[in-house]
C-alpha cells in the first residue's frame, strides 16, 4: 500500500484560467480543491439559501463556466483545467 501512487497528493499543472483563481502550480488536486474553496468563501460565492450551489464571479467562471454550478459538479469542471 505504501508504494501506491496516490492521485490526490501527485502535482499536476494548471490551465492558465485556474492559476488567476487560486494561483500558480503545480500542486496537488487536494491543494487545488482547497484553494478553489478557500476562494469561493472569500468572495462569498455560495449561495445564500443553498450552501451546495456556487455562484461564479467573472475569474471562477472562466474554469467551471458561469451559471450557478452544485458543488459536486464544480469538482469535474475544474478537473478538466488540470494535467
Amino acid at each position: 500500500m505504501a508504494g501506491k501512487n496516490n492521485a490526490l497528493q501527485k502535482p499536476v499543472t494548471l490551465s492558465s484560467d485556474l492559476e488567476n483563481v487560486i494561483g500558480k502550480g503545480p500542486m496537488t488536486r487536494a491543494q487545488v480543491t482547497s484553494k478553489v474553496w478557500d476562494y469561493i468563501k472569500a468572495n462569498g460565492l455560495q449561495d445564500s439559501t443553498d450552501k451546495r450551489q456556487i455562484n461564479p464571479d467573472a475569474k471562477l467562471g472562466a474554469v467551471i463556466g458561469n451559471a450557478q454550478i452544485s458543488m459536486f459538479k464544480m469538482t469535474a469542471a475544474v478537473s478538466k483545467h488540470l494535467s
